[in-house]
């Protein structure tokens, strides 16, 4: 992780971010206007590394134990930290006709199908 992003997050610890200016590194282009970081990019940076290592080692905590040298239940109590500085997306539930429908749209089933499904 670069020093100055480190840096950066010390700095704003924790408080949302505005960026007002991007420039890709490989050309002169850029953007400017007011953009939110993702979720991720607002974590501490030492919360960065730990979700970037969780997802190194595939989710498995025992692999977190060995990386780390922490205990399980460390692991967890930090994984729960973490998530709870998380927002995620509401989960939108559709009826069960709604999931025939899709199925339908997606080629997934015949016409006939989902007339009897439907039924």
């Amino acid at each position: 992780m670069p020093r100055e992003w480190i840096e950066l997050t010390r700095m704003t610890q924790g408080k949302p971010i505005t960026v007002e200016r991007v420039r890709l590194a490989e050309s002169e282009i850029a953007i400017e206007g007011s953009f939110s970081l993702p979720p991720l990019a607002n974590l501490p940076a030492e919360d960065q590394v730990f979700v970037m290592a969780f997802m190194r080692c595939h989710g498995s905590i025992k692999d977190m134990e060995k990386m780390f040298g922490i205990s399980y239940p460390t692991v967890k109590n930090r994984i729960n930290r973490i998530a709870g500085q998380l927002e995620f997306v509401e989960e939108v539930k559709i009826s069960p006709q709604q999931e025939i429908i899709g199925e339908l749209e997606r080629g997934e089933i015949s016409a006939e199908e989902a007339i009897r499904r439907l039924s």
